[in-house]
């Protein structure tokens, strides 16, 4: 096809906080969730992928079950079951216990109504 750019798992993304990204942490730009694949400083043009399965940090003290919505709280810069407030990144595909520091999951943008 003659218009076709490129898949789409992951994308130059410029990075928009202040003390930068590493490498596998999520990062969020508008409305596009991306997990860093290298470290970048703010403004720096980085490729995010945008598809995927990734361990992420989770809000302390959560337990998050398998097959839960999960969702980017940016101003914490981690993931949590919290709708309100944060963007919906994708699905928990492991359990993880209030010890755990960090939540398997599947990014996949999917309806908020569960539709």
């Amino acid at each position: 096809m003659k218009n076709f750019i490129q898949p789409g798992d992951s994308l130059a993304m410029v990075v928009p906080y202040a003390a930068g990204v590493t490498a596998g942490q999520g990062m969020l730009v508008g409305a596009l969730f991306g997990v860093a694949a290298v470290d970048g400083a703010q403004n720096a043009v980085i490729e995010g992928a945008t598809e995927g399965v990734f361990d992420l940090t989770k809000q302390p003290s959560l337990a998050i079950t398998a097959g839960a919505r999960v969702f980017w709280d940016d101003t914490n810069r981690r993931i949590t079951t919290t709708a309100t407030g944060n963007y919906q990144v994708g699905i928990a595909v492991l359990a993880s216990a209030t010890s755990d520091t960090t939540v398997r999951v599947w990014l996949e943008r999917v309806p908020a109504s569960g539709a």
